[in-house]
Order: structure tokens, then C-alpha cells, then sequence
């Protein structure tokens, strides 16, 4: 049966079905027990599974991020929640020297079943400090899987899904996601963790795109249908691996390639992207692959320069345009 909730919710919910299914499910982080989570993801938690389950921590990013190492060494599942992504270069240690590397240095006699949920992105006005996307620093870590669900029904599907893994994964999830709404059905089959999803199907130009970004650019896709240009919205999902084949058809549809996100444009995912599709579709393109992101500065606090610092949904439509424009011309 579907519902209409909140992505905190979904979340929320996720967390709750494993942790009851599973004792060794724990989870651990700043406020995440009595407080009930910065954006209320674990609320009610605390009070069903008790401090043993929800472990409220000090103030200490490596260190509880590294007990989360330890404890998926042992057997454990722990589900750390680090407040904000911008505080992961805190833990970076225990991600990068640590989680990511026992599995390969024990010849696998280690499984990492650890999960590390990160809010972040571009908010309200949270300043250039806490409004940082650092998905580029992660994808650069050989050993780690990133999820980045953008609805209430993925976050339900990769969080579960994330929970029952034997690797570290990583699922980023943007702060103005979470009281977003969207239906959640519980008895839809979930598709592979890491497999991309055509948000809208089109024929003359392929936008990719993930978290919320790729919600803009379905935005976006239907305003420029009314304009006759018809373009496909591919939401990857996940950062790490890439659904290269999904991405692959599609460019081979379309012909044209416009990559979405709000990160800084320089050595950001979407060089990657580009580079990688650069290489495997060069004779199926049109139009040399176009990216379109966040500005190269540290984000402002002023709120109009911040919201001119990222993508629009006008600013899609327009780098879309652009990209369409020869074959508009033929």
C-alpha cells in the first residue's frame, strides 16, 4: 500500500524495520538518542530500542566514526550518523585508512557491513562552513559504495538495502530533502542499490543528475516539453559504482549530454561523468558534453547570492536550451 510521507520519514522508518529485525543493527552519532536527530530521522528511536541501540555520542567525529569501524569488525551492523557531510573531514580517517581498507587488507576476512549517513548540500543560509558537497572527496576512495536517494521511496529501498550489506556504503542525503514529500510503497520490489532511474524518458537530450538536483532537472524536463524540446532525466542514485549502461542507452538515444549538479563545477562528479561518457559514447554524440553546477567560491550566506551559486530550475532550462540549439537550428 502507498503513502504520501516525508523523506525524514521514509528514513526513519528504514532504520526502524532493520533495527527491529536485527540486535546487532545500532546506531551512534551526535543527538541522534533523546534529541531524535538533527532533521528528526531518528525520532521515537531512542525511546523503543534504548541507549544501548541509539548511543548518543560526544562531540568527536573520528572517534565515533572509528568505534563504528571497530564494531562492523566485530560483527555488528552500526548505522553512524555523522550531523553534517561538512563534518565527515573529521572522520576522514577512519573512512579513507580504516573502513575502506580492512575488507581488502585481510583478504576479506573482515566484511565492513558499516553505514554512514551524511546530510549536506546547499540549505538555507547555513553558510559556506556547513553548506559544503564534498561527494567528489568520497568518490575518490576506492572501497566505499555511495548511495544518494533523492525520494522517500529510495531512501526506504538504499537504506535497507545499505543496512543488510556487508561493505561500507555511505549514503548522502541533502538538507532540503527531508521534509520533501513523495509516496512510499513498502511492497514495491526494490531495484538493485545502485542502479540509475529514468525520472523521465525523452529523445533529444539526455540531463544526469542525482539528489536533488535530478529533481530539479525533472522540473525542468517537463517546463521544456512545452517548448518542444523533449529531454530524458537520468537520476543516478548512486556515486559510487555508476550505472554506466543505463547512462550509456540513454546518450545513445539522445544524442546530447547535459550533466546536473550542485556541487562546484571543477573536479566535481560530473567531470567524471563526463570523462567516462566522453570516452564510450564519442560517436553517438552531437554536441560536445555540457555541465552545468554550482560556482567555484565558497557558498555565500546572503541568501539571494546563494541561491545564484547553484543550479535552478530556470538555469537547467537554459544550459538545456543551449546544448539543443543546433539541432533546433537544423
Amino acid at each position: 500500500m502507498s503513502k504520501e510521507i516525508f523523506y525524514w520519514q521514509a528514513l526513519n522508518q528504514a532504520l526502524d524495520a532493520e533495527m527491529s529485525k536485527d540486535d546487532t543493527v545500532f546506531i551512534l552519532g551526535e543527538d541522534v538518542g533523546l534529541y531524535g536527530g538533527s532533521y528528526r530521522v531518528t525520532e521515537g528511536l531512542h525511546a523503543k530500542y534504548g541507549d544501548w541501540r541509539v548511543r548518543d555520542t560526544p562531540i568527536s567525529e573520528g572517534s565515533f566514526t572509528g568505534l563504528g569501524v571497530g564494531a562492523a569488525m566485530v560483527e555488528m551492523r552500526p548505522i553512524v550518523e555523522i550531523m553534517t557531510i561538512n563534518f565527515s573531514l573529521l572522520a576522514l580517517d577512519a573512512i579513507t585508512n580504516m573502513a575502506t581498507k580492512v575488507p581488502f587488507m585481510s583478504s576479506g576476512q573482515f566484511p565492513m557491513p558499516l553505514v554512514i549517513r551524511m546530510p549536506g548540500g546547499v540549505a538555507k543560509q547555513l553558510a559556506a562552513q556547513h553548506s559544503q558537497r564534498l561527494e567528489q572527496t568520497l568518490m575518490n576512495i576506492p572501497g566505499v559504495r555511495i548511495a544518494v536517494p533523492a525520494t522517500p521511496q529510495d531512501a526506504w529501498w538504499q537504506t535497507r538495502q545499505a543496512i543488510r550489506s556487508n561493505e561500507a556504503i555511505i549514503i548522502l542525503e541533502h538538507e532540503l530533502l527531508y521534509f520533501s514529500k513523495g509516496i512510499l510503497d513498502k511492497t514495491a520490489p526494490a531495484p538493485p542499490m545502485h542502479r540509475a532511474m529514468i525520472r523521465r524518458e525523452g529523445r533529444n537530450l539526455t540531463i544526469i543528475s542525482y539528489s536533488r538536483m535530478s529533481l530539479l532537472a525533472e522540473q525542468a524536463a517537463t517546463q521544456l516539453a512545452d517548448e518542444g524540446i523533449d529531454a530524458e532525466v537520468i537520476d543516478l542514485r548512486s556515486l559510487n559504482p555508476i550505472d554506466w549502461d543505463r547512462c550509456v542507452a540513454s546518450v545513445e538515444k539522445t544524442h546530447r549530454l547535459l550533466i546536473v549538479e550542485e556541487d562546484s563545477l571543477f573536479a566535481g562528479a560530473g567531470a567524471e561523468i563526463a570523462a567516462t561518457l566522453g570516452e564510450r559514447c564519442f560517436y553517438s554524440l552531437d554536441a560536445p558534453i555540457s555541465r552545468h553546477a554550482g560556482l567555484d567560491l565558497p557558498t555565500p550566506y546572503n541568501g539571494k547570492l546563494e541561491a545564484a551559486s547553484i543550479p535552478t530550475v530556470t538555469s537547467i532550462k537554459q544550459a538545456a536550451r543551449a546544448l539543443t540549439q543546433t539541432e533546433n537550428a537544423k
